[in-house]
């Protein structure tokens, strides 16, 4: 997918603020029981496609008003993913504006997730 400039600009600038994280360390943390929250902010068209086993599903467009009955500890970890990393990005920036002091975003997202063959979820 080509994405505009103006929003390649603006994820550019939500990736300088974010830490990030691999699918990779995600699926070996997953397979660890590690504890975090891991969340999807696709839309719900996308999730209901196929989703990373294990994630729960808080779109991008309404994560700002339900993250806090998800998620009320705004110290506890959160990983969040989207198609390829950016509006997970976005979303991140967004959490950490809230107060949230633990979040990640998922870099290459469920493409990369699907490209390595790691354990997905259907509807």
């Amino acid at each position: 997918m080509k994405h505009s400039e103006g929003f390649l600009k603006v994820v550019g600038e939500a990736k300088k603020q974010v830490r990030e994280t691999d699918v990779i360390t995600v699926a070996q943390r997953l397979e660890r029981g590690d504890k975090f929250h891991f969340i999807d902010v696709r839309e719900d068209d996308e999730w209901r496609a196929g989703r990373a086993r294990g994630a729960k599903h808080i779109g991008k467009g309404v994560i700002e008003r339900d993250i806090e009955t998800q998620v009320p500890n705004k110290g506890e970890e959160i990983i969040l993913y989207c198609g390829g990393g950016f509006r997970s990005a976005l979303a991140a920036a967004s959490l950490q504006k809230m107060g949230y002091t633990r979040v990640l975003s998922m870099d290459g997202g469920i493409r990369d997730w699907r490209e390595k063959g790691l354990p997905e979820d259907k509807s």
